[in-house]
């Protein structure tokens, strides 16, 4: 009866992928999963754990989406079988979707035996999803301040994750940042293998303040730093008990970024290039790497797979708009956007000569998080003096407005809640070969998305 009730809630989930492609409303990546959940709770399970060749779960405020494409770009020079939620969608529905998208009629995938499940997973999914899926290696890139009114602060996240490791087999694999300290505290009590990464590179080390997201040990103490990369990532310790950061197994040094990509040399591999770039990026491929050791895939695999990396929707996308290269940086917490302004301060002068014309989109939906106040733990100071044009879009344009003018920005040219509006205003101030760094939140760029699909210039938005 479980096997018939498992077979519906799959072929009803394909039919709700097959209508809701063939009305244009989305691209089946969520539907699906749930309407089958509807039909049999527990799809995720039983189709999740007859993956044999090993079942991955990818989480972490950011970096989720790009380390898992480049696991799966590894996996696939490597030519082994997997199944991965590619476009994102890091819900229960959207790896139910995944599951059933590969299933038979019949409920069976494929080479199930030997095949990989390999599942970005959204923080506050986790612990359902490591349930369900009995993970073997369970990856965390790196916990920051997100979406307060949804996730609340970094100790409930934290909690989740703890609670998530109870339901995770013993002996599952972590795979754990080593320089941030909030993940690497997930380490305290668990007795299976656990896989480190970070970076061993110390030109960039920084005195700046930053927003700091983890300032005290459990113990009570504060962490303190030999290096400190950026917010409260790098060379850690406790100055009250006798917690510190641990040696990686998997380390990045001599670190080159450019505008179009980053090099660096990792240990046992070599030296290793990829089309992304920034020190964020560099952690991305860490995690990557970490995962595809644990998983046996060859060193060749992975270089190739680190080279072959795509930019992920709106991740250092690059979109041509009537002769401007318009270079879409995803910002969605404070962290991650002092990152993306941290990298184009870097280019600023060597990759970009005449000024940056830097355009800023803000929202407060739901899946941005209501409370805007983050923008002003954001150090847009770094830019000052290199921003030759800037704009402010979204619903809370005259926020971002009221920002650059204290970051001693340039005044916005044009401030609009409409991204018609904001184009047009590129388009205007600016000519054919000029670079434009779009940064904006996430729905704010779903928004974007949609006019430049309206205007041709990418294939069309995402579900």
């Amino acid at each position: 009866m479980n096997r018939l009730r498992l077979a519906a809630a799959v072929n009803a989930g394909k039919f709700a992928g097959a209508a809701t492609r063939r009305i244009h409303r989305g691209g089946g990546t969520a539907l699906p999963g749930l309407v089958a959940e509807k039909v049999h709770p527990n799809l995720v399970r039983d189709l999740g754990r007859s993956l044999g060749g090993g079942r991955v779960l990818i989480t972490g405020t950011n970096g989720k989406t790009t380390t898992a494409r480049i696991i799966a770009g590894a996996l696939d020079a490597d030519s082994r079988p997997f199944l991965h939620n590619r476009e994102g969608s890091n819900l229960m529905r959207g790896i139910a979707s995944t599951l059933l998208g590969r299933a038979s009629p019949a409920a069976a995938i494929p080479r199930a035996a030997s095949t990989i499940g390999l599942f970005e997973t959204d923080e506050a999914t986790l612990p359902r999803a490591a349930a369900a899926l009995a993970p073997s290696v369970l990856a965390f890139t790196n916990l920051f301040r997100d979406q307060l009114d949804r996730y609340g602060e970094v100790d409930t996240v934290a909690a989740l994750w703890r609670s998530a490791l109870q339901r995770t087999p013993a002996d599952a694999t972590l795979v754990l940042n080593a320089d941030d300290p909030s993940v690497a505290e997930l380490a305290r009590g668990w007795s299976g293998p656990i896989h480190w990464f970070g970076i061993d590179d110390p030109s960039f080390a920084t005195t700046a303040a930053g927003a700091f997201d983890a300032r005290w040990c459990r113990c009570g103490g504060d962490y303190v730093y030999e290096r400190r990369y950026f917010a409260h990532v790098g060379w850690w310790r406790c100055s009250g008990c006798d917690r510190r950061r641990n040696e990686p197994a998997t380390s990045a040094s001599a670190i080159e970024l450019a505008l179009d990509g980053a090099s660096f040399d990792v240990g046992a591999i070599g030296r290793v290039t990829m089309p992304l770039t920034g020190l964020y990026n560099v952690y991305n491929a860490l995690a990557a790497i970490a995962v595809c050791r644990v998983l046996g895939v060859a060193d060749a695999a992975v270089v190739s797979g680190l080279a072959a990396v795509r930019a992920a929707f709106g991740r250092q996308e690059v979109v041509d708009l009537q002769g401007r290269k318009l270079w879409l940086l995803l910002a969605k917490n404070p962290a991650g956007a002092n990152q993306v302004l941290l990298l184009l301060r870097t280019i600023a002068g060597k990759d970009v000569a005449s000024g940056l014309n830097v355009a800023l989109l803000l929202n407060d939906r739901f899946a941005d998080g209501q409370d805007v106040s983050w923008i002003w733990d954001v150090d847009h100071e770094m830019l000052a003096g290199h921003v030759a044009r800037s704009w402010a879009a979204g619903d809370r344009a005259e926020d971002l407005a009221v920002r650059a003018k204290y970051a001693g920005w340039p005044p916005p040219t044009t401030v609009a809640h409409d991204p018609a509006a904001l184009l047009d205003g590129i388009l205007r101030e600016t000519a054919p070969g000029d670079q434009v760094f779009v940064i904006p939140t996430y729905t704010a760029m779903l928004d974007l998305r949609a006019e430049l699909a309206r205007r041709g210039a990418v294939a069309g938005a995402m579900d």
